[in-house]
């Protein structure tokens, strides 16, 4: 696992063994963050990573410059993980919260311009986060919400749904605030 970009370019990162979680991979991780060079300036926006796991996309965030970087995780093993790299690596941008997601995203809302999620592919309920995001005013106006999902997931004809792109097994999911205008919704993609 490594940091792509930023002020931490190629740094190596080193999980403990036996954590559980599936990081990632590197090649899903760099072409996510390639669409998203697209659309957002790094340095100007907050971020609310869900199912943090080892950090591996908080961390990302924190290198290229992120104003603010928020890891949510329940399993204590990945937030110390998470606490201990951040300080080694001086993210003062970066915080990880132990918490569920859902109680997290059933309190009171922050607006955050990019949130990213990557659940358990087997968790059952992991489709009710897109809805507890999006309608709970947990993303800014011009936010993205990134869903990180297996072959068995498909929003296909969700009115907020911007793209999709599939890197071998992981699939992402993108979507906005506001229904996406035709003209301007890219193609699908797949890799």
């Amino acid at each position: 696992m490594r940091i792509i970009s930023g002020s931490h370019k190629s740094r190596l990162l080193k999980p403990p063994l036996g954590l559980p979680v599936r990081p990632t991979t590197d090649l899903a991780k760099e072409s996510l963050f390639n669409i998203l060079n697209n659309y957002i300036d790094f340095e100007d926006v907050k971020v609310l990573d869900l199912f943090a796991g080892t950090g591996n996309v908080s961390f990302e965030f924190a290198s290229r410059g992120a104003t603010l970087v928020v890891g949510i995780e329940t399993n204590t093993k990945c937030v110390d993980f998470i606490s201990k790299t951040a300080t080694e690596l001086k993210f003062q941008n970066l915080s990880v919260i132990k918490a569920d997601a859902f109680v997290y995203l059933s309190r009171q809302s922050v607006e955050y311009d990019v949130i990213f999620a990557d659940p358990p592919y087997d968790m059952p309920e992991r489709e009710k986060v897109v809805k507890m995001v999006l309608e709970n005013n947990w993303l800014s106006d011009e936010g993205w919400f990134v869903l990180e999902h297996d072959k068995y997931l498909n929003f296909a004809g969700h009115p907020l749904l911007y793209d999709e792109r599939r890197y071998g097994k992981v699939h992402f999911s993108f979507f906005r605030k506001s229904p996406p205008e035709a003209e301007g919704q890219e193609d699908q993609i797949e890799i």
